[in-house]
């Protein structure tokens, strides 16, 4: 089945999975998919991220992260910028997502990083996503 938007697909079965408090779940793999899930690992998010090659496709296995009540630390995930709906901010706009509880992730012209990395290298991009 054809996915129309891989990222926000990626991002729903990250959500569902910390919901279903499964330990893991896989998703196909890209370039921009395994920087964002680098930098959710980065942040703290996810435990880790595991490469599982089959044939001639990739797929990340990601390891889920839970806090001492066994609730998933990601408490919420959204997809922000839509095939349908782009959305671009400048370098002056970047600012910190939830009083600094959580990330907003860009796309930039340095590749994808987080609203803090942007801030500093005083660049915008296309928002990709907030998770907290």
């Amino acid at each position: 089945m054809m996915v129309s938007d891989p990222i926000a697909d990626m991002l729903t079965k990250i959500r569902n999975a910390g919901r279903a408090k499964h330990a893991s779940c896989k998703v196909k793999g890209s370039k921009i998919k395994k920087a964002i899930l680098d930098i959710m690992k980065d942040e703290g998010f996810i435990t880790d991220v595991q490469e599982v090659k089959e044939r001639s496709f990739t797929d990340y296995e990601v390891f889920l992260k839970y806090d001492d009540s066994k609730k998933s630390v990601i408490r919420e995930i959204a997809k922000v910028s839509k095939p349908g709906r782009r959305v671009y901010i400048q370098s002056s706009e970047v600012k910190p997502f939830k009083s600094n509880l959580g990330v907003t992730i860009l796309s930039t012209s340095k590749g994808v990083m987080t609203n803090k990395k942007a801030s500093k290298l005083n660049i915008g991009g296309e928002v990709i996503c907030s998770i907290s």
